[in-house]
């Protein structure tokens, strides 16, 4: 039996098992990886406007962009450990976010409560197309497993729209 030592176990590749061809997996680790990139953003950028709302609907603003963000960054993981499962890596630092991200930050001194709300809807929007074409891109390697998981975040990310759209009328 021919044991790794420390050193070379530090060094091994991570390739974990996996059913898809090596082309599958590159296309959707990378895919994926874009995917958490903009959740990311998506994330920061509405627990920012969250942590700076103001203005005569500070509570309920705050409070539904705060339930908005858990539900965002509770996507995170899955989709980390989804590429991982595939056998690809993942994101490995706030550099590599703000390089893959999409979606714009916005790191304005003051923004208006309806601003802020209506920038989300947009983002969100913006979202559920990215998980769209995830979702094609696993229709065509067959990945129902990754597949199944964005029908889920699609139909959250839509009802994010939904609740900014209203909320800004």
């Amino acid at each position: 039996m021919n044991a790794l030592s420390p050193g070379d176990r530090r060094s091994a590749p991570l390739r974990t098992p996996t059913s898809m061809s090596d082309n599958a997996v590159k296309d959707l680790s990378g895919a994926l990886t874009g995917l958490l990139a903009d959740v990311f953003a998506l994330y920061f950028k509405t627990k920012n406007f969250h942590w700076h709302m103001s203005g005569r609907h500070f509570r309920d603003w705050h409070q539904m962009l705060d339930e908005q963000s858990d539900q965002i960054f509770a996507m995170s993981d899955p989709i980390a450990e989804r590429v991982r499962k595939l056998g690809g890596g993942t994101l490995r630092s706030i550099g590599q976010v703000a390089r893959l991200q999409r979606l714009l930050d916005n790191d304005a001194d003051f923004v208006p409560p309806e601003t802020m709300l209506a920038e989300l809807r947009d983002d969100n929007k913006q979202l559920t197309g990215f998980l769209r074409e995830t979702h094609a891109l696993c229709d065509e390697h067959g990945d129902v497993a990754t597949a199944s998981l964005i029908e889920v975040w699609i139909d959250e990310t839509e009802r994010r729209t939904w609740f900014l759209f209203e909320a800004t009328r």
